[in-house]
């Protein structure tokens, strides 16, 4: 018995949970870090705020590209911990480590050289401009910073480390928490950067994450060991993490790319739509890390268990992440319709802003039990090496249902057509999800695994 894949032993059920509330503690901490940067940016102005509308898509972006990187990571070395093949496992494992710090400094340099382009693109004012470029020029020299935690985290969640990868998390949102008031607004005498300090404390938290999840890997199966990849070919831990990655990689990043676009098109309904589409956002991306975290932790125990041949196994922990999902999604969809303007207090005092807020939450908030089913159906295609079919049920959520959708109704309905665009996609693209989940794992499927 292969006592390193616990996750094919004991209840589906059990592992769900297990591997997910942890989880949740750390995804919630790190979504909780851009509503923290909201709040205290919210206290330097509206045109702040508005300059963040325009960030977080780009920084999710980019996050998602990372999460990519990490998913292919989890992926790989999960499969090799349920065939039993140690070295196999450490090979990719450091070899994925290497791989995404690599990955991040070349998206660093890149996004650092494009920046007033890429705002430009979007829409951005050019009074924006300057504001965006001080939070975005630390971010993107530092972003190197964020694929590390990625690379480290992969390898962790791949052996069913759930907790220690909250433990990661929770130092990253403790160092915001601590320095957003003080780095941003000032405090204790000091006067603070303004939008500068989000992203100061930001890096200063990625470092610390590192250190933390540095040491939580030395006392596992697979610690870090770069030195395990020079006497050995590179073409089997490379070849399979890529293969996973790339894809899944675009596939995380295709969403928030359809974001950035239908941010674009709220700019010209005005700076008050931005400003509201943002910190909207901003709390939507709390609201769903119960769904986040399942679509994190459904990868290892899948992964495992189709490595291991435990096909029955797989199945049954995609159906019962499917059904909580869609429960989920629907009792947070009523909670987020009823209390939009409550919430949206929170952000701004702008009633304009504030109208924004809460007309998003009442037209997009129905769709995140989709956008749930089609995460979580993601994360099992990318565990039993179906990346390719994440990214096309992506594209197809984004390039055929998003963005006709925006442009077409925009000019009779406004900033209400962008945000129908929203749930249209999610409900859609989580349908979508379930039909191809379902027929990749279906029983005589798994010859062609």
């Amino acid at each position: 018995m292969n006592e390193k894949a616990r996750l094919t032993r004991g209840s589906i059920s059990g592992h769900l949970v297990g591997q997910t509330a942890p989880m949740v503690i750390g995804v919630a901490a790190m979504m909780s870090v851009g509503l923290v940067d909201s709040y205290f940016i919210g206290q330097l102005g509206s045109a702040e705020l508005a300059a963040v509308g325009f960030i977080f898509p780009i920084t999710v972006a980019l996050a998602s590209l990372g999460v990519g990187v990490m998913v292919g990571v989890n992926s790989v070395v999960a499969r090799a911990i349920g065939e039993g093949d140690d070295d196999k496992a450490a090979r990719r494992a450091n070899f994925g480590i290497v791989f995404a710090v690599a990955t991040g400094v070349a998206l660093g340099l890149l996004l650092y050289a494009l920046l007033d382009p890429l705002f430009r693109l979007m829409n951005a004012p050019e009074r924006l401009l300057p504001l965006i470029g001080e939070y975005m020029r630390p971010f993107a020299l530092g972003f190197p910073l964020q694929l590390t935690i990625m690379g480290l985290n992969g390898v962790l969640r791949a052996q069913g480390e759930a907790r220690k990868t909250s433990y990661v998390s929770l130092v990253f949102a403790a160092a915001n928490w601590i320095l957003d008031p003080i780095l941003i607004t000032g405090a204790f005498g000091f006067s603070g950067f303004g939008v500068a300090g989000a992203a100061y404390a930001t890096l200063i938290g990625w470092a610390l994450s590192i250190l933390l999840a540095v040491i939580l890997l030395r006392n596992t199966h697979f610690p870090l060991n770069p030195m395990l990849l020079r006497n050995c070919s590179l073409v089997d831990p490379a070849t399979s993490i890529l293969k996973v990655a790339v894809p899944a990689a675009l596939s995380n990043a295709i969403n928030p790319v359809g974001l950035s676009i239908l941010t674009a098109l709220v700019a010209l309904e005005g700076q008050a739509a931005v400003a509201g589409f943002g910190a909207a956002g901003r709390l939507q991306s709390f609201a769903v890390v119960p769904l986040l975290a399942l679509s994190g932790s459904i990868g290892s125990i899948v992964g495992q268990n189709w490595g291991a041949g435990e096909f029955g196994r797989a199945r049954a922990a995609a159906l019962g992440a499917f059904g909580f999902c869609l429960a989920y999604g629907l009792v947070l969809a009523v909670a987020l319709f009823a209390a939009g303007q409550w919430f949206a207090g929170f952000f701004t005092d702008d009633p304009a802003v504030i109208r924004q807020f809460d007309l998003y939450l009442r037209i997009a908030a129905w769709g995140y039990a989709g956008f749930g089913l089609l995460i979580v159906g993601n994360g099992v295609l990318n565990a039993v090496d179906k990346a390719g079919w994440s990214l096309a049920q992506s594209c197809f959520r984004v390039l055929a249902v998003m963005l006709p959708v925006a442009l077409l109704l925009q000019a009779s309905q406004g900033s209400s057509a962008i945000f129908a665009a929203e749930l249209a996609a999610n409900l859609v693209g989580g349908a979508v999800a379930v039909v191809v989940v379902l027929w990749v794992l279906a029983p005589g499927k798994q010859s062609g695994r």
